[in-house]
């Protein structure tokens, strides 16, 4: 269905939507309404990652969930979304990136329902491997087009919103909307309403997506690499699996065949992508030619492992450490937001000005920060309270809000938009199989000290060991970050 407001044909490729975004030195009202479903459909996939975290106890006692099982309630949502970016991009590009994320978006809130409707462990992990499925498709789209819609300084805009939504849906939306809903216990649902309400915000998606949203393809696209998908996809299950399920069965010898298993289909892949260069691969690996996206795809991988890590075991410190409540626990995560949202706007507002200085200057500052929280918690034990840990918990979201925005717009900025879904599938794959991966490492420096049990000790001790993991990732992530370039370059044609 063709945008009566934006003015385009119902097909359109990504250079002729390049070409009319440089005609337009300024966001028209079209392209506003635009950037908003397109902000929305993203702020759906990040929010059903975050609106678990404060409910994870509650979910945990209601369902009889084990370590093992609460792990999956995040880690299968995360590793599907990881498995299925990549394939999902390419569909994109063959198909239409407005009907892929349209389908996604059904798929997405129909498995919401179903996860809202669930009584057991088993039949709720199922619905998050859906909604993994329907995120994997929307996801791709959302980069993809935004990347070829606009350019200039309205690009840098668009991506420092994005940096916003995402702030704002991991640890405004999901944390307080999971701790208000799980403690208000709406007609007595418990914890069901944090699924539940996915269903309108994903039909006011459809509706408002396939009325606004121009569509958008790539066209020598003509067909699916099924070779290399189903490589790709067996690559990610075979190493996040037994790094999931490792600590639960004392880590027996199948969890490291598994791994090499993993890492040796993964060498096929990119042996079989190699050979397909040309003749309709799953990834162009031209893109990787440029230092710019193989530093932050690197970047972006080591940030989602952080975020996996991080934000897991501190719903589970503040309350089971700290003894909060889940709506005190959502209050701790408004904190981290309205860090990051300030970081996240001074990275807008900057509009690429100061190239890989914003980024790598908000991992310092969040590094810094997260060593003070750490002396602090170590020092200050079951005394720590919500007041005493703002100054360091502000700081922290700061500085991480500094980084999500300009990443993604430096590291995309010189993909030729014929390989736009790709680039964006190979992104947002890398932040979900660091989630999957950070959530999985949870088993090695957490649950290996806590073994699931609810002592406020044992599970303040092990929040300030993962503290240590943290700040290595930060480290890490700050080094990537000199394959950035020092100003930010415009976009290629």
């Amino acid at each position: 269905m063709p945008s009566p407001a934006l003015g385009n044909e119902p097909q359109h490729t990504a250079d002729s939507a390049h070409t009319a975004s440089s005609r337009q030195p300024t966001m028209t009202l079209a392209a506003r309404i635009t950037l908003v479903v397109l902000l929305v459909a993203e702020l759906m996939d990040i929010l059903d990652q975050s609106v678990v975290l404060t409910a994870l106890p509650v979910i945990q006692s209601s369902t009889g969930a084990g370590p093992a099982a609460t792990q999956w309630l995040t880690a299968a949502y995360s590793l599907m979304v990881a498995v299925g970016l990549i394939t999902g991009g390419c569909l994109g590009d063959i198909h239409g990136r407005r009907k892929i994320l349209l389908i996604g978006t059904v798929v997405f809130t129909a498995a919401s329902l179903l996860g809202g409707l669930a009584t057991g462990p088993g039949v709720l992990i199922g619905a998050r491997v859906l909604q993994g499925a329907g995120a994997a498709l929307m996801i791709p789209q959302v980069l993809a087009t935004l990347h070829v819609t606009f350019d200039g300084e309205n690009r840098s805009k668009a991506f420092g919103l994005y940096g916003a939504v995402l702030s704002l849906a991991k640890n405004v939306l999901g944390p307080v909307l999971g701790g208000l809903l799980t403690e208000s216990d709406l007609l007595g649902l418990s914890w069901r309403p944090i699924f539940l309400i996915n269903v309108p915000v994903g039909l006011a998606v459809i509706i408002l997506g396939r009325r606004f949203i121009p569509e958008s393809t790539v066209q020598k696209a003509d067909r699916l690499d099924l070779t290399g998908m189903l490589l790709s996809a067996l690559a990610v299950v075979l190493i996040v699996f037994p790094l999931t399920e490792g600590q639960a069965h004392h880590w027996p010898l199948w969890c490291f065949a598994l791994l090499a298993a993993g890492l040796f289909v993964l060498g096929v892949f990119l042996r079989q992508q190699q050979r397909k260069q040309g003749d309709a691969p799953l990834v162009a690996l031209s893109v990787f030619r440029g230092r710019q996206f193989s530093g932050g795809l690197s970047a972006q991988l080591v940030l989602g492992l952080l975020c996996g890590l991080f934000f897991m075991t501190w719903t589970l410190y503040l309350q089971r450490g700290l003894a909060m409540s889940p709506f005190n626990a959502a209050v701790a995560f408004v904190l981290l937001a309205i860090g990051e949202l300030a970081g996240a706007t001074t990275a807008a507002k900057s509009a690429g000005r100061f190239g890989r200085r914003m980024p790598q200057a908000g991992v310092l500052v969040a590094l810094a920060s997260m060593a003070a929280y750490g002396l602090q918690a170590s020092s200050r034990q079951a005394d720590l309270s919500l007041l005493a840990m703002a100054a360091p918990v502000v700081l922290i979201a700061f500085g991480l809000g500094m980084v999500g925005g300009p990443l993604a717009d430096m590291s995309l900025a010189k993909v030729p938009h014929e390989n736009a879904g790709s680039a964006s599938g190979l992104f947002n794959t890398a932040m979900h199989l660091g989630i999957a991966l950070g959530t999985a490492l949870t088993a090695l420096v957490f649950f290996a000290s806590t073994n699931g049990s609810p002592d406020e000790a044992l599970n303040r001790d092990a929040f300030t060991s993962v503290l240590w993991w943290v700040g290595a990732a930060l480290a890490a992530m700050w080094a990537l970050m000199f394959f950035l370039p020092r100003q930010a370059n415009s976009q290629a044609g």
